[in-house]
Order: C-alpha cells, then structure tokens, then sequence
C-alpha cells in the first residue's frame, strides 16, 4: 500500500510509533466498519 512508501521519507525513530498507533486505528477503524456493516 502507499503505507510502504511512506516510512521512506520518515526514516525516523518516530516511524515506529506512528506504526504502533496506526495498527490501533487501523483495529478500531475495522471495528467501527464491522458494527456499520452489520
């Protein structure tokens, strides 16, 4: 996805961060979907 070709101009440490955090709201944007879904 275009996720990969981001973390190209962060190369930083906070790049890991921003993937924990964005794991998270992937999990919650998935869960809101699911209850919309249904």
């Amino acid at each position: 996805m275009k996720g990969s070709q981001k973390p190209k101009k962060l190369g930083k440490k906070p790049a890991q961060k921003t993937l924990k955090e964005r794991r998270v709201e992937k999990r919650a944007a998935a869960k809101q979907s699911r209850s919309l879904d249904v």
